[in-house]
């Protein structure tokens, strides 16, 4: 990988995990709180899985290997955007906290796209 793009790992590496940190409080209160405990745990295992597929991508045997495992956190970014919308539409999380969240997903899903897409065009 290309100094470009050992930067835009870095970025994406503390933005999973600080949303990791999000999504286990969300997780908290969800089961605290809420007393909701099947979606809070697809949230915490889709949500966590992201920042902990990026470090296994720092890993990788290869480059195929290394836009493999970002694509697994791509689709583990995508689920965790579908759960808190879930959370959200049903009353479990406010408006403001649940849309906070989806823009943290977001931006993670926007991170990942790009790596993935510019890992594809690195020779």
């Amino acid at each position: 990988m290309d100094n470009g793009g050992a930067r835009a790992s870095s970025v994406v590496r503390e933005k999973s995990l600080r949303f990791a940190l999000r999504v286990v409080k969300a997780f908290q209160y969800l089961q605290d709180q809420k007393r909701e405990f099947v979606m809070s745990k697809q949230l915490l295992r889709s949500g966590t899985a992201i920042g902990a597929m990026v470090r296994e991508a720092e890993q990788a045997e290869s480059k195929a290997d290394f836009i493999h495992k970002m694509a697994i956190a791509l689709k583990e970014a995508n689920e965790t955007d579908y759960w808190i919308e879930l959370l959200q539409a049903s009353g479990y999380l406010e408006a403001t906290s649940g849309q906070s969240l989806r823009e943290d997903a977001i931006e993670l899903l926007k991170l990942l796209t790009s790596i993935i897409k510019t890992s594809k065009n690195i020779r």
